[in-house]
């Protein structure tokens, strides 16, 4: 007969996945990326990665960029975050 007291425990290892999303290309370095746009009624996200997609190089929302909620899908909050991905 065995209580759980005496059972072994099994303890999992924590995986930590770390994402950075800081400038991995020196300024003033030309890179090939893709950039991917996605505008909603809600918000406009601009997302640059690699040419595989995999790696994020920079990622920035309208709503980054303005204070407003309203103004989160706007044409001026787009092209902030456009300007600053760039």
């Amino acid at each position: 007969f065995v209580t759980m007291a005496d059972a072994p425990v099994k303890r999992e290892k924590a995986v930590e996945e770390v994402t950075t999303l800081k400038n991995k290309v020196a300024e003033g370095d030309e890179y090939f990326a893709v950039a991917h746009i996605f505008a909603s009624f809600n918000d406009t996200f601009v997302h640059i990665t690699d040419l595989s997609g995999r790696e994020t190089l920079t990622r920035v929302t309208g709503g980054m960029k303005v204070k407003a909620d309203r103004d989160e899908a706007s044409p001026y909050a787009a092209m902030l975050a456009a300007m600053d991905a760039a």
